[in-house]
């Protein structure tokens, strides 16, 4: 069987100490924003797509940016993880694999706006680290670690 991969893009988004996660319809399992990257963007640019698309919001990435540039060559902002994930299994082969360019980002409030098409409102819940802690069942091992990373990472620059 042949593995197709994807590039997708997620946000840790975080406000007042806490992240912003859904359940997720389709995989059944609570995630942050995100999604394919379209052919005509960058990975950042993906990143605040979803998350204006997901939650009505601007986010502002903690995504550094190297210094290194000549008349071919410019740096982008770099995600704090990349990381590949298996999204369909048969027998034990990987059929489909994303990709995926994991940011950190902050929102200045927790209002969630949707568009039309996306998950509502109701899906959605803002965690903080007590609580990702407290939710190994409900919640996947890499969302609990990376949301609390996310956390600390925002908290630490304000």
């Amino acid at each position: 069987m042949e593995t197709t991969r994807h590039f997708v893009a997620t946000v840790y988004v975080v406000n007042d100490g806490a992240v912003a996660l859904h359940n997720h319809d389709k995989l059944g399992m609570w995630l942050p924003p995100g999604g394919h990257v379209d052919r005509d963007e960058l990975p950042h640019e993906a990143a605040g797509r979803e998350v204006r698309e997901e939650l009505g919001r601007d986010v502002k990435l903690l995504a550094p940016r190297e210094g290194i540039s000549s008349p071919t060559v410019e740096s982008i902002p770099q995600p704090q993880h990349f990381l590949l994930e298996d999204i369909n299994t048969c027998d034990g082969a990987v059929g489909h694999q994303h990709i995926d360019f994991v940011f950190y980002g902050r929102v200045d409030d927790r209002r969630i706006d949707p568009e039309p098409g996306e998950a509502g409102r109701e899906a959605w819940e803002w965690f903080d680290a007590a609580q990702l802690r407290a939710e190994p069942d409900r919640l996947e091992p890499d969302v609990i670690e990376i949301g609390l990373q996310a956390i600390e990472a925002v908290s630490a620059t304000r």
